[in-house]
């Protein structure tokens, strides 16, 4: 989604990336209006085979292009799977995600139309992007989904209370995304996140500097957290320049963080809850 821009610059950040390791890439319709998939398309078609793709469906752009509308009825989701295999230049998506949802959609059309492009081997796997308890715990309950795309960090820990142990039970796995809290837990100036108040972020941010002192770099501290529950299977990271892929590289590769810290980090502050969509 970060990806932007000038082609060649784009395309050189993807190849160092699959040159070092990274092999999971994740992609919209949405993005870009549908731009960002063909670039992934474009760009990876050499190293296909070694690479997973994964795209979402449902935000579908109004004729005016000056916004989008929740869309996840069957008729749609047929439509615009062809449209991004099109564009990502694939016969099949690994992963196909739908990408929101509420309790009042057809949830069980959606689940029949996942099931069918599977079926037909337009997709491999399908899942959900949510954050809404209500939602995750029906999908999981009738569906037979691989995963759940959530945001999950630091600074917002709501999948802890339920969603987390519930997805490694039926063991689904879970992306996460969002790690770095919008640059907060990097480099950006503390202020008041989610129902945290500015003075809560500011001690989580002194509290990763603190680490940080010891030659840690402060993304490998705030995906290290994320990374270390079990129930993760990925942790999705925008990147934008050839700079920000080597602080990832390096934030992914070395000693993990220490049990201690795991637990300073995990202590410093209250974790927070879903208000909504329970």
């Amino acid at each position: 989604m970060s990806l932007a821009g000038n082609y060649n610059e784009n395309q050189l950040v993807l190849e160092k990336a699959v040159d070092a390791g990274i092999n999971f890439f994740d992609t919209a319709d949405l993005y870009d209006k549908g731009a960002n998939e063909q670039l992934l398309g474009k760009s990876l078609k050499n190293v296909r085979k070694n690479v997973i793709l994964a795209s979402k469906v449902g935000n579908q752009w109004k004729q005016d292009v000056t916004g989008w509308d929740w869309n996840p009825r069957k008729s749609y989701i047929l439509q615009a799977v062809e449209e991004s295999l099109i564009r990502l230049q694939t016969e099949y998506i690994d992963l196909y995600q739908l990408h929101g949802g509420t309790i009042d959609d057809p949830i069980d059309e959606v689940i029949e139309t996942f099931e069918l492009l599977v079926e037909q081997g337009k997709i491999r796997y399908y899942g959900i992007s949510s954050i809404r308890p209500n939602v995750i715990r029906e999908y999981v309950a009738k569906s037979n989904i691989s995963s759940v795309m959530m945001q999950y960090s630091l600074l917002d820990r709501r999948p802890e209370e339920s969603c987390l142990g519930l997805l490694e039970g039926n063991q689904i796995g879970v992306l996460s995304r969002g790690g770095l809290a919008k640059g907060l837990l990097v480099s950006k100036p503390s202020k008041a996140y989610l129902n945290y108040s500015e003075e809560e972020v500011e001690k989580i941010q002194n509290l990763v500097k603190e680490i940080d002192v010891s030659g840690t770099p402060s993304s490998k501290i705030a995906l290290g957290f994320i990374l270390n529950k079990k129930a993760i299977s990925s942790a999705v990271v925008g990147i934008r320049t050839m700079d920000q892929l080597e602080e990832l590289l390096e934030a992914s590769n070395g000693q993990k963080l220490t049990t201690e810290e795991l637990k300073m980090l995990g202590d410093m502050i209250a974790p927070n809850y879903y208000e909504n969509h329970r």
